[in-house]
């Protein structure tokens, strides 16, 4: 019998999706946006990633089917737009998780002291990689349970031991620079987070917010999960929580060993930057590579199943719901591979344009799940849901609704014109052609012109049924 993940792998999965490089390399970005309110973003930003996540563990006890917001929108409103959510989500994925693995080569390549912008190199550690998380895969769901949740472990005790590990310095030399944080000044000569705005904070939120996203994504291999209506459920939240609990310990010990190095470093690994210890800086460093890897090898997992969930409800050719003897989806994980390797060669592995398909995905979900939920609960969706599924108003309505609120702010906060421009050598701000035209295919053209397709396709194949002459008796 194919193995399945129970529920404590379920949560170390969600972690694992969740943590990736942002806690590890770039903290100091929300400090210097909020300065000594950064514990208060970071909790505002637990709240509101609470929040969303509720709202999607209701809808995977409405709806245990692989695909998570796909197979969400699909029964709540029906074929065609389950179908653009599920292609924009699965390019938009496929995508990241392309920006993932460039992140993890660029960071071991400046970690061994060698040239993260040379081609060659990043395109040869980009190809071992996807190796790498290939023969994981393909080794069944047991090997891959192992891998993920060591991966996980890994991560949690480095962040764990690096929150221990500056506590005993304040408490043992007597020294917290916590209150520096108010002298330090931005590149404009202005204290860090004076004079914070409403808009001000609202995006300082939003970057912080970034560092728990993921868990967006675990429902979508929910066929090789143990119960997921129930286990997703309780899985999700409780993930969360750990997590907030995590990085408001790194960010608060981080602020009080040495907020100047937080806010200033140029080194990739900018949280190793604020401790002097070698020890300490090992633990940080090998941290960060084993949850670089870690949220790969997670993305390895997830991405293709969207595909697979796409073709076993029969949205694209049953062709892709192919698996090995271990339970792979082989035929959905090499076209997510390929996209993966493919896409970000194809922008030169320039992180910053091929990062705008990827957010603009997850916004679109935080509008149609939550309205899905709503749909689910008062019974008005367009396909069956679970009917044991457990009704409760305060999570499957009055939530939903909270994050609909919350993704309207954001989405009017969010800096799309930083998205769609760039900083050209001599300081003039230009159109950034490749994230416009990634945009335009993405979310436009290629869903659009899929959808063309697969109605043609089915209505054809319809037509030839009711014109094939039945047999008599």
């Amino acid at each position: 019998m194919e193995k399945k993940l129970g529920f404590s792998s379920i949560v170390l999965l969600t972690i694992n999706s969740i943590i990736g490089t942002g806690i590890f390399l770039s903290p100091g970005g929300v400090v210097a946006m909020s300065g000594d309110k950064a514990l208060w973003i970071y909790i505002l930003a637990a709240v509101f990633a609470t929040i969303l996540a509720v709202t999607f563990a209701s809808a995977a006890k409405y709806v245990s089917k692989g695909g998570a917001a796909y197979a969400y929108a699909k029964a709540a409103f029906g074929d065609n737009i389950g179908f653009y959510v599920g292609i924009t989500r699965y390019i938009a994925a496929s995508i990241a998780w392309g920006v993932m693995g460039t992140g993890v080569v660029k960071t071991v390549l400046s970690i061994f002291g060698l040239d993260n912008t040379n081609m060659t190199l990043i395109t040869i550690g980009f190809l071992i990689l996807m190796g790498i998380l290939l023969v994981i895969n393909l080794l069944g769901t047991r090997l891959f349970e192992i891998i993920n949740n060591l991966s996980t472990i890994g991560k949690m005790g480095a962040l764990v031991l690096t929150i221990v590990f500056g506590f005993g310095i304040v408490l043992l030399t007597q020294v917290n620079e916590f209150s520096t944080i108010h002298t330090l000044k931005d590149a404009t000569g202005n204290l860090l987070g004076s004079g914070m705005s409403t808009s001000s904070y609202c995006m300082a939120v939003i970057a912080a917010f970034y560092a728990f996203t993921g868990f967006e994504s675990v429902a979508s291999g929910s066929d090789d999960m143990e119960e997921p209506e129930k286990n997703l459920p309780r899985a999700i939240p409780l993930a969360i929580g750990i997590i907030a609990i995590i990085y408001l310990g790194i960010v608060g010990t981080a602020m009080m060993i040495n907020p100047q190095a937080l806010v200033s470093t140029t080194e990739v690994v900018a949280l190793a930057q604020v401790f002097t210890n070698p020890l300490i800086r090992t633990v940080i460093l090998c941290g960060a590579l084993v949850s670089m890897f870690g949220i790969n090898v997670a993305a390895s997992f997830h991405t293709p199943r969207i595909l697979e969930a796409m073709s076993t409800q029969n949205q694209i050719p049953a062709y892709f719901t192919k698996r090995t003897s271990n339970g792979f989806p082989i035929r959905a994980f090499f076209l997510t591979i390929g996209l993966a390797i493919l896409l970000p060669m194809a922008f030169r592995f320039d992180m910053t344009s091929i990062i705008v398909l990827s957010s603009i995905s997850r916004f679109i979900q935080f509008l149609i799940v939550p309205t899905a939920v709503v749909l689910f609960y008062f019974g008005k969706q367009k396909e069956t849901v679970v009917e044991t599924a457990k009704r409760q108003f305060f999570t499957d309505v009055i939530i939903p609704v909270l994050s609909v609120m919350a993704t309207v702010v954001l989405l009017y906060k969010f800096d799309w014109g930083g998205q769609f421009t760039l900083t050209d050598e001599t300081g003039v701000i230009v159109p950034n052609k490749f994230a416009i035209i990634a945009m335009a295919i993405g979310y436009v053209i290629l869903p659009l012109g899929l959808l063309l397709w697969k109605n043609t396709h089915l209505n054809i194949k319809n037509n030839d049924l009711m014109n094939t002459p039945k047999k008599g008796f």
